[in-house]
């Protein structure tokens, strides 16, 4: 299903596209605007007063945040996935690896390891590289690394000020320096998430 796929993204396994909500979408165009529909109600809901101060890297957080961004979507929103990719840690160890997580970047915000960009940074870099979700974890992780610097009162990243969805030249940049963290060099992510 869908073959024109953007550089970068992960295939679903065919299960996962059996529990796809809305029985009318034939197309990955159509299904991309429903998704962003989906994504702008979690950012209603995300980036308001009253919830800044439930954002927390925890993984019940984590969880509810891919809940609410494709609730409409996927019927698995907001459930790690259960199958291998070409990407990812082994399904049977996202968990530990999500918690992993948590505790760093709990450990780095508290004590300020890093600058608060830097450390965001490393957030959505370790996050992607996880994977812990059959679908939309690059757009889950920009969000989770958003909401970390709206808890912290920061502007959020600007992503290279466009679609990242999209296949383009800024895709390719983001999917770049996504491989240069990979390989322990964060300064493209940091250039790029300003950008």
């Amino acid at each position: 299903m869908w073959p024109d796929l953007p550089e970068g993204t992960t295939p679903l396994h065919p299960d996962e596209v059996e529990d796809l909500i809305p029985s009318f979408i034939q197309t990955k165009e159509a299904l991309n605007r429903w998704e962003q529909e989906n994504i702008l109600a979690a950012e209603r809901w995300l980036f308001t007063a009253r919830t800044r101060r439930r954002i927390e890297m925890s993984r019940d957080f984590l969880l509810l945040v891919h809940r609410r961004m494709f609730d409409r979507t996927w019927r698995w929103a907001g459930q790690p996935r259960l199958t291998e990719r070409n990407i990812g840690v082994d399904p049977r160890v996202i968990g530990i690896e999500m918690r992993n997580l948590c505790d760093d970047a709990d450990f780095w915000l508290t004590h300020g390891t890093y600058g608060l960009d830097e450390a965001v940074a490393r957030i959505h870099h370790r996050l992607v590289a996880i994977h812990p979700f059959p679908n939309g974890n690059g757009r889950h992780a920009r969000m989770i690394a958003d909401a970390i610097l709206f808890r912290a009162g920061h502007p959020r990243f600007t992503w290279g000020s466009t679609d990242l969805v999209e296949t383009g030249e800024v895709r390719r940049r983001y999917i770049t320096a996504l491989r240069a963290a990979d390989d322990h060099d964060i300064r493209p992510l940091l250039d790029f998430v300003r950008s």
